[in-house]
């Protein structure tokens, strides 16, 4: 009949949460980088992207080689995302990369960026320089709280 069920120990039971959060880490790598960067319905291809979070701004910087910069526009999606658009100079095609087995010609950028933190987007800046574009997001201030 009846066996007895040993208690695990503290070490025991964090080792299995950590094995469980390292199991969804790697998942989630997996599914982000099984992502192409280019979608053929749109033409478009997605730029590198960095977000670097500062303490008084959030830098954005956007790789965005052959774009004509009079069609650049960032809007923001929802407090947290900014999507990133422009036209390119001129199409490019699987085959200019060396890739021969698929088709599809790309005429434009698009991307949305998630920003981690609050961010005043009124008081935003950007600049364009050697197809690199760069955006100074100013951090929300919060409300103080006294400490007594």
């Amino acid at each position: 009949m009846h066996k007895e069920r040993r208690k695990r120990s503290i070490f025991e039971l964090m080792s299995d949460y950590v094995e469980e959060f390292d199991r969804i880490i790697d998942e989630m790598f997996e599914s982000a980088l099984e992502r192409p960067s280019w979608d053929i319905e749109s033409s478009s291809f997605e730029p590198l992207c960095n977000v670097f979070v500062a303490a008084d701004e959030v830098v954005v910087t956007a790789d965005l080689p052959y774009a004509k910069p009079e069609t650049i526009k960032v809007e923001t999606i929802s407090e947290d995302i900014i999507e990133i658009a422009a036209k390119m100079k001129c199409k490019k095609c699987f085959e200019d990369f060396g890739i021969t087995h698929r088709k599809g010609e790309f005429s434009n950028f698009r991307c949305q960026v998630h920003i981690p933190v609050p961010v005043n987007t009124q008081r935003a800046k950007a600049s364009f320089k050697r197809g690199i574009l760069e955006m100074r997001l100013p951090r929300k201030k919060g409300s103080k709280i006294k400490v007594e």
